[in-house]
């Protein structure tokens, strides 16, 4: 794999720094064996220069080295994770300017302190290997940093959704299933033909598959109208956004780049964009929030209003919430779950919020006080006993007990489309404090829900607690190791 000239400087730079060190030499006595200023030795181990043949062996002649051997971009074994990770798609493919990293500035603290860094990458890598972190989870984590980093607000994309719907929706038309497909076949030549999953079951997961070469999206017959909305749309998106590093199945079966997963992003913001409009979401929010008591049916019925699921609506929020009602002290999170086991699974979660919320744990289990497994649990019985089949919203002020922090969380659980006997639910969290409370009035409804919650079982102190399903193993230990230190400090 060849590399970029800046990865051979640098590659060149650390393995001069690091033999120079081996021999024992200062930079000035390199310099002066070798016949060159000091300042030009020093912009060579940062690698910023790359010296020409002659100087290349007047340094190996210096530390007595084979020509050959300097030049080689084969690192010692210490500094082989920074080789590795130069030579991977990371630097390359990852663009580092979104997060505010110019790649010099790396490149140059990988050259200032190659072994401590060196030992930080080995350390990620080793965990990323512990929990089987695939490539596609690993830009698909870089890709929910980034949501994060700008509060999951992205003007640029709100403007081109705006400019779709003065030219194609003006005077509030909503944006129909009918509509997108005649764009799509009229003026992006996309042909839309359906499969069966009953009779492809292999991809009974996905919702659509997109063929490039004969411009032919295939759709999944059991997908729900505002589904099946939402994929057209995102297609839309893909051609109105002329976004071409793209991937071609929905859901994801591999991602190939992190281009590719950003775009992904960008046509499903535009898609939900376009679908429900910010300016009518506004409205309805204002009117919402300025009640005194809080309804889950109403909720329900927003929802449903907007033509989406419930995980596209609560997405949309957490796009407009933070801009325009200064509420970006919340955090999405999706759990699914068997019907009838006590098992949970965190398949999505999103933190606008940098405070406590839930984080995927290893061997550990989620306090089951959170409303976002009770309602669940709740879905499960009366889809048993009561032949239901809708969905079920609730809220819940939850009070951690550790921390004392509090939050609102308004949660929809409701049968997964593509999996039997699997339901979700997805929950829209907010901390509660004085700019939350000034814009929802129903926070002081004596009638909504209050509990007070942990963070697992494992961890939990609530020795009491009915629901509890594992020891508090973590926090007996940790107690355990606070007696010890104690006793140290006794004894000293």
């Amino acid at each position: 794999m060849s590399l970029p000239s800046d990865h051979i400087r640098l590659l060149f730079g650390l393995k001069l720094r690091q033999l120079r060190i081996d021999r024992g030499l200062s930079v000035s006595e390199l310099a002066q064996a070798s016949g060159m200023a000091v300042s030009y030795i020093s912009e060579i181990e940062k690698g910023r220069k790359y010296p020409k043949a002659d100087k290349i062996s007047a340094l190996a002649t210096a530390m007595n080295v084979d020509y050959d051997t300097l030049v080689s971009l084969k690192l010692s074994k210490k500094l082989e994770p920074i080789s590795d990770l130069l030579r991977s798609k990371f630097l390359t493919e990852i663009p580092l300017e979104l997060f505010g990293i110019d790649p010099a500035d790396l490149l140059e603290l990988l050259a200032e302190a190659p072994a401590k860094v060196s030992a930080m990458i080995r350390t990620f890598m080793d965990i990323a290997l512990s929990y089987n972190m695939s490539v596609e989870r690993l830009y698909m984590t870089m890709l929910r940093s980034y949501q994060e980093l700008h509060d999951n607000h992205f003007e640029d994309i709100e403007a081109d959704a705006d400019r779709f719907l003065a030219e194609f929706a003006p005077a509030n038309a909503p944006v129909t299933e009918g509509l997108l497909t005649n764009l799509l076949k009229t003026r992006y030549n996309v042909t839309i033909q359906p499969f069966d999953p009953d009779t492809q079951p292999d991809l009974a997961t996905l919702r659509s598959v997109y063929r490039p070469e004969s411009r032919v999206l295939h759709l999944n017959r059991h997908m729900a109208p505002g589904q099946r909305a939402y994929v057209l749309a995102r297609e839309v998106g893909f051609q109105y956004l002329n976004l071409k590093v793209r991937p071609y199945a929905y859901a994801f079966v591999e991602a190939e780049s992190f281009e590719q997963v950003l775009n992904n992003y960008k046509a499903s913001y535009f898609a939900g964009a376009i679908l429900i409009r910010r300016e009518q979401l506004i409205a309805r929010l204002s009117e919402l929030f300025a009640r005194p008591t809080w309804s889950n049916d109403d909720f329900l019925a927003l929802i449903g209003e907007c033509g989406s699921t419930p995980e596209r609506f609560f997405y949309r929020l957490s796009n407009v919430l933070p801009k325009y009602f200064g509420i970006d002290q919340l955090f999405f999170y999706r759990f699914n779950n068997t019907a009838g086991e006590n098992i949970f699974h965190l398949t999505k979660e999103m933190h606008l919020s940098r405070t406590q919320g839930p984080r995927g744990m290893v061997d550990e289990h989620y306090c089951r006080r959170w409303i976002a497994l009770t309602i669940l649990q709740e879905l499960s019985f009366l889809q048993r006993h009561k032949q239901f089949s809708g969905a079920v919203c609730r809220a819940q002020l939850s009070t951690y007990a550790d921390s004392r922090q509090q939050y609102l969380i308004v949660s929809v659980a409701y049968p997964h489309r593509t999996t039997e006997q699997e339901n979700m639910s997805v929950s829209m969290c907010f901390v509660v404090n004085d700019a939350l409370r000034s814009k929802m009035q129903f926070l002081s409804d004596p009638a909504l829900s209050h509990r007070i919650v942990n963070e697992a079982c494992e961890r939990c102190g609530i020795f009491d607690c009915k629901e509890r399903v594992s020891a508090p193993i973590v926090l007996q230990k940790r107690r355990q190791q606070e007696a010890t230190k104690a006793a140290m400090s006794q004894l000293l």
